[in-house]
Formats: structure tokens, sequence, C-alpha cells
């Protein structure tokens, strides 16, 4: 059933086990046939950048850069909160693919009127 799916991921190697688990349920909505983008807010934007996720491998998950990577390459997109990012000083030279630094209004946009979502 085509649709649009949002995630919330709000942690990175703060909560390595939730940050896994948010890109293994984006990776199911965009194999659900779902446009589906994950958004990264306040610890999560450091998973925007580059070399970031390449240590962070859950027991019985795929490592996360993997999960990443296979999610952009399928077609999901990565919305990068963008006074989160500033807040922490993040370098948007330094950006995985896929991902781009946007304002409130973009997810919104993004949403519509019936858009489920999930936070983590």
């Amino acid at each position: 059933m085509p649709g649009r799916f949002v995630v919330s991921l709000t942690c990175a190697k703060d909560d390595t086990d939730k940050a896994t688990v948010a890109f293994v349920v984006a990776n199911a909505a965009i194999a659900s046939d779902k446009e589906a983008i994950v958004f990264l807010s306040t610890e999560g934007t450091r998973l925007s950048q580059k070399g970031y996720a390449d240590d962070i491998h859950e027991e019985g998950f795929a490592p996360l850069r993997d999960l990443i990577a296979n999610f952009v390459e399928a077609g999901g997109k990565i919305y990068v909160c963008s006074p989160c990012f500033k807040k922490r000083g993040l370098d948007e030279d330094n950006i995985v693919p896929g991902a781009v630094v946007v304002g409130g209004a973009k997810l919104v946009e993004f949403m519509g009127e019936a858009c489920p979502s999930v936070s983590y």
C-alpha cells in the first residue's frame, strides 16, 4: 500500500539500540512501498556525519552504517533538524549521502494530512 512514513530519531551513540531499530523500521517502511523519511533531531543529528555510525553494531542487527546506506539506496531520505545540527557544530560538508539539513517546515510539508510516524 503506497503512502508516506516518518521515523523520528533523537538518539545516536547515547542509545545505539534505539538508533539501530529506527533504521530497521525505516527500511521496513521502504520495503512496504512507503515513501519514507528518517528525521534526525537532537543527538540523532550526529548520525548525519560520515563515519559516525561506522562502529555501531547492535547484536542481532545489521551494522547501523549498512542500515543507513540500504535505506538511502532504496529511496529513503534523511532530514536533519537544522537548529539541532547547528547547535552541535556539525559539518555540512561531511554529511552522509541522502541526508539534507532542513527546518521543521520541510518535515511538516512531507507529512501533509495523513502520515504515520514513529519516534525513537
